[in-house]
């Protein structure tokens, strides 16, 4: 798909659904199931772009992998088993596959070459590529972006305080803690997701976490294992964003992950007034689990800023939309780490809005929204980033006239059947 186009303003949603398998939780099924020894199998795994940019780099490296309809099953070869891949690994548009993989790739007996498609390229490595020199990694280049060239090295535990909030960054060094003589331990600015950590103790590996600190020892080999993987927040938060600026919508999205430091988004709606509620409550695999009800709703503004910004990170974007139809002004501040996504997203949402009439101005780490709760059609790009696409399909539900969405088909890196899903649900009245 070149463009996506919408050309009805009046439309509610209403009904259920059940967005893919979260994408986090989907990479690191690959990575733990490929370092295992024996079979993973994962219910619920999301086959998007970037996923499977993982499961091909393990491929690469020797690991069986089936990927059918909604599962995924690994025939893992053990922490020691990788074998030298024959080609470069392209880690696409997918940041997490290529600062994951760089923690496994330093503790191996070969030498391999992660790159990445022209943005990935242009995102910051060296927030990973620092700490896993210090541990003793030979990564040669630059280092600051990819190609990343690394030579599998003997590694030492560490004991690192990060100085970004990042759970690639602390995944990537728990990762490579697997392999490294004595404790390796990170401490983060703010706590970040800790799907890395509840999945290794569902695989039977011990972490020991207290506050923004996590720490790993040497792991022997670990068996494989069962998981369910719950549906993504984060595609969830396009629908309950489109369910609460929409009169009459109302719309149930089911097994959405509640993993407390992804819970952000839902936290900060609700202070915007919005109409959210969670039902059967549930776990699967260490990961809360339930079905939120979004009803549309009067919206107000809010101050996002603290630990509610690296706990919403990637939903800020379609934030930025509720802020929209919100009364009164919304400021996000501190968020500077959408700036090194996979594109601007500060500047994105700034300039993508503003076609679309959104009083809206962005500044050194985040913007301000004034609602005015109306926007005109016009033609926006997604810049080739799967988030600013979904949000901006959302702003153009309430957006007079027609609004052509440029490069929408970059949704697949995450959901591949957003636009599909997206029309069936949101229906005009």
């Amino acid at each position: 798909m070149a463009d996506f186009t919408l050309k009805e303003k009046s439309r509610a949603f209403k009904g259920e659904m059940t967005p893919p398998g979260d994408k986090s939780i989907s990479h690191r099924a690959i990575i733990l199931g490929s370092l295992g020894r024996g079979k993973t199998r994962a219910s619920g795994f999301l086959a998007s772009r970037d996923t499977l940019a993982t499961v091909d780099a393990f491929r690469s490296m020797g690991v069986e992998i089936n990927v059918t309809a909604g599962e995924v099953e690994i025939s893992g070869n053990g922490l020691s088993g990788l074998r030298e891949p024959r080609e470069a690994i392209d880690a696409e548009n997918s940041g997490t596959t290529a600062r994951l993989l760089a923690g496994v790739l330093s503790a191996q007996s070969f030498r391999s070459t992660i790159t990445g498609d022209s943005s990935l390229r242009r995102r910051p490595m060296s927030r990973v590529t620092v700490p896993l020199r210090m541990m003793g990694a030979g990564i040669s280049g630059e280092g600051e972006t990819l190609p990343l060239h690394i030579t599998g090295s003997e590694l030492r535990g560490i004991d690192y305080e990060s100085p970004v909030a990042s759970a690639q960054v602390k995944s990537s060094l728990l990762l490579a803690g697997l392999y490294a003589a004595g404790r390796t331990s990170v401490t983060e600015p703010e706590r970040t997701r800790d799907h890395t950590e509840r999945m290794l103790r569902h695989f039977g590996v011990p972490v020991e976490a207290s506050g923004t600190r996590v720490s790993v020892s040497p792991a022997g080999e670990f068996p494989g294992t069962e998981l369910e993987i719950p549906s993504d927040i984060s595609s969830a938060a396009f629908f309950i964003v489109a369910a609460l600026v929409n009169p009459g919508s109302e719309i149930i999205v089911k097994n959405v992950g509640l993993n407390p430091l992804r819970m952000g988004v839902l936290d900060i709606l609700r202070e915007m007034g919005a109409d959210i509620s969670v039902e059967n409550r549930r776990e699967h695999c260490g990961e809360p689990v339930g079905d939120v009800i979004a009803r549309h709703c009067a919206l107000r503004g809010v101050r996002v800023e603290g630990d509610a910004v690296s706990r919403a990170i990637d939903e800020l974007p379609v934030i930025s939309v509720a802020a929209c139809f919100a009364e009164g002004e919304t400021v996000i501040s501190g968020a500077g780490e959408l700036r090194v996504k996979e594109t601007d997203r500060i500047s994105a949402m700034s300039g993508e809005l503003s076609k679309l009439g959104a009083d809206i101005r962005e500044t050194r780490d985040g913007m301000v929204i004034n609602g005015t709760g109306e926007l005109c059609g016009a033609r926006c790009e997604s810049r080739g980033d799967h988030r600013i696409a979904m949000s901006l399909a959302v702003a153009a539900t309430q957006a007079r006239g027609e609004t052509v969405i440029g490069d929408a088909g970059c949704v697949s890196i995450s959901f591949p059947e957003f636009f599909p899903l997206f029309e069936a649900l949101g229906k005009p009245k």
